[in-house]
């Protein structure tokens, strides 16, 4: 089993072309997805993302590169000192 970390991800989309990509990454590490919030910033265009994780934390690294390689996309990371053996979600 491997050690995951709670975390919350911060991200600010300024390019909402970026959106439909930030969905698919999101997609694909759903299984460590504890849950997400959005709100849509209309009066200085811009969307504000909070992402809440479980996982080991070389796949949040992972997650958040690839979300701020996007263009246009900022992301920011916090871990917790919360660590447990991991549910063997990523296993297959």
């Amino acid at each position: 089993m491997e050690k995951t970390r709670v975390a919350i991800m911060g991200i600010i989309v300024e390019n909402m072309d970026a959106v439909e990509e930030l969905n698919e990454l999101l997609h694909e590490y759903r299984r460590y997805v504890i849950g997400r919030m959005g709100v849509p910033y209309r009066q200085r265009q811009v969307s504000v993302m909070s992402v809440a994780l479980d996982a080991p934390q070389d796949k949040t690294s992972a997650l958040a590169g690839k979300i701020g390689a996007l263009p246009g996309v900022s992301v920011k990371t916090l871990y917790s000192n919360v660590v447990s053996e991991g549910d063997g979600a990523d296993a297959e």
